[in-house]
């Protein structure tokens, strides 16, 4: 196997039934894994992305759960396991926001986004490590955010999910190296999606003039350092946090 070829390499990625989480299973299943696409309630996206990658001569499968319950996520992986036998790279990309000042933030808010952001990355690292430590190999990459890293004004529910995911992939590659498994986290900056088309002009004017390169990322410039991570190349790298925001931190 050559240092950027993934053949024979089984993808967990959730929430891959569109957005960054899309690209991300492209970018994989084009170097040669196979890609469990992970989604929550969006079935036919999720087919899509499986049909996609099938036309383009990879192998996929939808793979349904709610990453913030234990029992779906188990069996999940049990599904996956039972077609593929391992699961070697998880990208534990499913995330969502629920927006709102503190003094106005509901605890449903709070937690509902410390469910899915930081819980579902925990239960689905707990339920696949058991592949990765049987064959001493694997690679655990998770989306986690600027916000993360800065905060942000109305986001302090989101930024602390993210936060904690940052701290949660700094253990997992203290805990993990011995194995051979590899634990880093990208920081995505503005990046191009469905939820950026809807803001006004004046507020992607007032996000450009935060970024170095004077334009938003797109969701292939996340999903193209996921596959340097999930490759052989990435061997010594782990415990990272490696930015892909324009510059906007330096």
């Amino acid at each position: 196997m050559t240092s950027l070829d993934l053949n024979g390499k089984v993808a967990l990625v959730t929430g891959a039934s569109r957005g960054i989480g899309r690209e991300i299973a492209y970018a994989l299943a084009a170097m040669g894994a196979r890609i469990a696409v992970n989604y929550r309630s969006n079935k036919d996206d999720a087919t899509g992305v499986v049909s996609e990658i099938t036309s383009r001569g990879g192998e996929a499968m939808a793979a349904q759960a709610d990453v913030s319950n234990d029992t779906e996520v188990k069996d999940m992986v049990g599904q996956i396991m039972s077609r593929w036998e391992k699961i070697d790279i998880l990208v534990n990309n499913a995330g969502i926001t629920r927006d709102s000042l503190v003094l106005r933030m509901t605890e449903d808010a709070w937690e509902s986004v410390m469910a899915i952001n930081l819980r579902g990355a925990f239960l689905c690292t707990r339920h696949v490590l058991r592949s990765m430590v049987n064959q001493r190999w694997g690679r655990i990459i998770n989306i986690a955010s600027l916000a993360g890293i800065t905060g942000n004004i109305g986001q302090a529910n989101y930024a602390a999910s993210k936060g904690g995911l940052i701290a949660f992939t700094k253990s997992l590659a203290r805990e993990l190296g011995p194995r051979n498994i590899t634990a880093n986290a990208i920081a995505p900056g503005f990046i191009s999606t469905d939820m950026t088309d809807n803001l006004s002009d004046q507020t992607k004017q007032a996000i450009l003039n935060l970024v170095p390169l004077k334009r938003l990322g797109e969701p292939g410039d996340v999903a193209w350092v996921v596959s340097f991570l999930a490759s052989e190349r990435s061997g010594y790298i782990t415990g990272q946090v490696i930015h892909v925001d324009g510059g906007v931190v330096s």
